[in-house]
């Protein structure tokens, strides 16, 4: 059984992301109203998409508008966000009970 060995450092990339996003938000919040019409959807970032929601809201404010090279940086955070998500799941796919679907072990009888 493989174990994953990576300590602190798994817990490193998504919470950077989140305490910078709730950094900004504290320091700017006109930044933040002005990136996100509704409550919602920073929310929702900060929970699942955070780099993605961070990245938008520093995009933002430059010219109103997400264009041209912007776009490449959004993709980037985008895949950032879903390559964490990926090794989460990659990382704790043993820890489901054998009978799970899903789970890579075969039931013992």
């Amino acid at each position: 059984m493989r174990r994953n060995n990576t300590g602190c450092f798994a817990a490193l990339l998504p919470g950077f992301s989140r305490i910078m996003l709730l950094m900004y938000w504290i320091s700017r919040p006109l930044a933040m109203d002005a990136a996100f019409g509704t409550f919602i959807l920073p929310c929702l970032g900060f929970l699942f998409l955070p780099f993605t929601t961070l990245m938008y809201v520093w995009l933002i404010p430059g010219v109103g508008g997400i264009q041209g090279l912007d776009w490449l940086w959004l993709i980037l955070a985008v895949l950032l966000d879903l390559s964490s998500i990926a090794g989460a799941a990659a990382a704790n796919r043993d820890r489901l009970p054998a009978s799970s679907p899903g789970s890579t072990q075969t039931p013992q009888p």
